[in-house]
């Protein structure tokens, strides 16, 4: 759904002059801030509480509600409510707002939820407030309403020639009832001005000028430095330590042990050191000896992991999570059949911002400066952990250094919190690389054990995929699951989807396109060594298997709101545009490169990607170009940030494939910095040239949805210029590097 929340007319506006002799348009407040009091305060000291605030001299401000964390949402809430209000950007100002679950809703970063969720709250946010000024115009001038229209921050009644600014009718507007959301009259697309142009990021200039703006940044008037030494194995507690020892080093003014709980998640057992100085911290860190207990986890391992996943695939399945026709049959009878393991590793987020969080408790009440992307379940968290109401509990919110999912848990804030507390003064925890890397929130490992059969005619007649995975029992660890409609299933007659979990002591999580990013490596090279069996072009292979009828499915809407399930046209197009556009099987490539295309539906965009790559005699790999054909809707609401989203998107993917990998061993992670952990350098990164099919359907995120094709592209362009087939990650593992 389009609007899984609603922005109503009781919820929404609330319209008051400020002082200074602004309107501020903005939901109700919470009793401790009545609008009324808020009314007093200077406009230019005024923090708004809601959406949009018009000053006399027709500057706009207007609030941008979500965490930023890199995805662009703090330009593009902002653009759709300017664009309803009919304002030019060149007048707008955003602000980005603190935490406030009773002025927003759905303040959150995560699954590429934000263009969805706010695409017609925030048109109707902005369309709401000009329909007041219209009626202030409207009733000052003595016409009816219909005969005005904007444009500029300016209403105009063409009959008289009149107009006037929305700066001049703030006294008249703040006296005309609120209209109701659900009624307002939206712009049909053809009218907008701000909505599918290129608008720079509100904070570009800030960013490339060094000017503060993210957690790490944050300073407050007498802050000490704190961090905070947890167990290598997850959630071991502390024995002892040499906290006196500690206690006598230069600028450390506090060492103690933090008694935390077992919950990965939340508050865990550690060391706290707190300086006048991150420096004399951290320095103070190193000479830290810590006696920890001994843990469960430490007999868990990847090689492990391996062992128990092998033997697994050569049992029954734990169970059964999809069973359409009869795959054995079906294999049994195939012309040719296929069957493949493959392996995905765990992968940490590597933000280069690492989790840092600055916290002040006074007075019984938290306040708290973090670049999370669940700010308000960090409040929860903070409160249960501390013993107090959520109420004592005010989060600001800080530009994040990239988030990709880690930070949609909050185990930094709560530390910070818990170490402010004891300290009795404000205090920013900043974690290490290595604790960054260390305590992540794994995206999980993942194994399939595939098999699929094409009948006499090259059709794919039978899949059979053994999924081994971890949890207990029928439920998943932590973003370590499959749907049971994950493509193909729905298009293949004879499916089997069986799954098998071990138990895991490791913390796992979110990471950009969870599960997606494991699973389209998995089924898309597997579909690459189908069509191959089938003597047939990949492209051809995908086209026509994508022409089945689907099982089970019903009739896809023609617009409105984006269905969750897979729409096989709509993967077509994007198939088909992205080999149009790619030049698939329309030119010569030299010996040793290679194109290989794989597509993917996730978080409800439609992706297909094609990479072309060379390869040289030692095994070096030169990814030379990617086309992107991306179907997330009937608009594009910024060309500028969606291009980089998607860029950004199929570069993470690359950087994965060829040499990140998390190795566990004795229940702890082995890897600790970049420098075994790489990302891209800048010379290695190939030009994505972006290409969107527009469909009928209203917009949603892109954030996302074009990381998973990236990986198995990569693998089949290897393939097609090599002969060599990749069946696991990363690269590295099979001696190719990228250059």
């Amino acid at each position: 759904m389009d609007t899984p929340f609603r922005v109503d007319r009781r919820n929404f506006l609330r319209v008051t002059t400020i002082a200074g002799g602004g309107l501020m348009f903005g939901t109700y407040l919470d009793a401790l801030r009545p609008v009324e009091a808020l009314a007093q305060i200077p406009a230019a000291d005024f923090m708004p509480n809601a959406f949009i605030r018009i000053a006399p001299d027709g500057i706009v401000t207007i609030v941008a509600k979500n965490p930023e964390i890199g995805q662009g949402v703090k330009t593009m809430l902002p653009m759709l409510i300017a664009d309803e209000l009919d304002v030019d950007w060149k007048n707008v100002r955003v602000q980005q707002g603190d935490l406030d679950t009773v002025s927003f809703q759905a303040q959150f970063a995560g699954g590429s939820t934000a263009t969805p969720t706010n695409w017609l709250p925030m048109r109707r946010v902005g369309a709401a407030a000009r329909a007041m000024l219209v009626a202030a115009a409207s009733q000052t001038w003595g016409v009816p309403e219909g005969e005005c229209t904007t444009a500029s921050g300016v209403v105009f009644h063409r009959a008289s020639g009149r107009s006037a600014r929305y700066g001049e009718l703030l006294a008249k507007a703040a006296t005309v009832a609120a209209p109701e959301l659900e009624k307002v009259t939206l712009k049909q697309p053809g009218d907008f001005r701000l909505i599918g142009t290129r608008v720079p990021g509100v904070d570009n200039h800030a960013i490339v000028t060094g000017k503060p703006l993210y957690g790490i940044d944050v300073t407050l008037p007498g802050m000490l430095y704190a961090v905070f030494e947890k167990a290598p194995v997850y959630a071991a507690k502390v024995a002892g330590a040499n906290l006196e020892d500690i206690r006598r080093m230069w600028g450390v003014k506090h060492a103690f042990v933090v008694d935390g709980g077992t919950d990965l998640t939340g508050l865990l057992s550690g060391v706290a050191i707190v300086a006048d100085t991150w420096w004399a911290a951290q320095t103070a860190r190193q000479k830290l000896i810590v006696d920890w207990r001994d843990h469960p986890t430490s007999t868990q391992s990847s090689a492990g992991f391996a062992v128990q996943a092998a033997a697994f695939s050569k049992q029954g399945p734990q169970r059964s999570m999809r069973k359409d026709g009869d795959a054995d049959a079906a294999l049994g009878a195939a012309a040719r059949t296929v069957s493949a393991e493959y392996f995905y590793p765990f992968i940490a987020h590597a933000t280069l911002e690492p989790q840092n969080c600055t916290a002040h408790a006074r007075d019984g009440k938290v306040e708290i400066w973090a670049p999370s992307q669940t700010p308000a379940g960090g409040r929860t968290l903070v409160a249960r952990t501390l013993g107090i109401q959520e109420s004592d509990v005010t989060v600001h919110l800080t530009r994040a250094g990239g988030g990709f999912g880690r930070r949609l848990n909050n185990d930094y804030m709560v530390e910070a919190a818990w170490i402010a507390r004891q300290v009795g003064a404000p205090v920013k925890l900043l974690w290490s690389r290595e604790d960054d890397m260390r305590h992540d929130f794994y995206r999980p490992a993942g194994w399939h054990y595939l098999t699929g059969g094409v009948d006499a005619s090259g059709r794919l007649s039978a899949w059979k995929n053994h999924f081994v995975s971890f949890g207990e029992g029928e439920r998943f660890a932590p973003s370590a699951g499959i749907g049971a409609t994950e493509f193909p299933a729905r298009f293949i007659p004879n499916f089997a989807l069986d799954v098998s979990v071990m138990p895991l002591g490791i913390p796992t999580g979110a990471l950009r396109a969870p599960g997606s990013n494991g699973i389209a490596f998995a089924t898309q090279s597997f579909i690459d060594e189908l069509a191959e069996s089938a003597g047939k072009d990949p492209v051809e292979f995908r086209l026509e298997l994508l022409s089945n009828a689907p099982i089970g499915d019903q009739p896809a809407p023609a617009s409105g709101p984006q269905p969750v399930l897979f729409n096989a046209p709509r993967m077509k197009a994007v198939v088909a545009a992205v080999a149009e556009q790619s030049g698939w099987g329309k030119k010569s490539l030299p010996k040793g490169t290679g194109m290989g295309i794989a597509f993917h539906f996730s978080h409800r965009g439609y992706v297909a990607e094609v990479v072309q790559a060379t390869v040289s005699v030692d095994g070096g790999v030169k990814v030379d170009k990617v086309w992107v054909a991306c179907d997330i809707g009937n608009q594009i609401i910024n060309p500028s940030n969606a291009e980089n989203q998607v860029q950004g998107a199929v570069l993470d993917g690359l950087s994965e494939a060829f040499a990140q990998e998390i190795t566990i061993e004795g229940g702890k992670a082995v890897q600790s910095n970049y420098n075994a952990f790489p990302l891209l350098r800048l010379k290695q990164t190939p030009p994505v040239e972006v290409h969107w099919v527009k469909s009928d359907l209203s917009p949603t995120g892109i954030g996302e949805p074009a990381l998973p094709p990236a990986v198995p592209a990569l693998c089949s362009a290897i393939f097609a210029a090599t002969g060599k087939r990749i069946r696991s990650l990363p690269l590295s593992r099979h001696g190719f590097r990228t250059v």
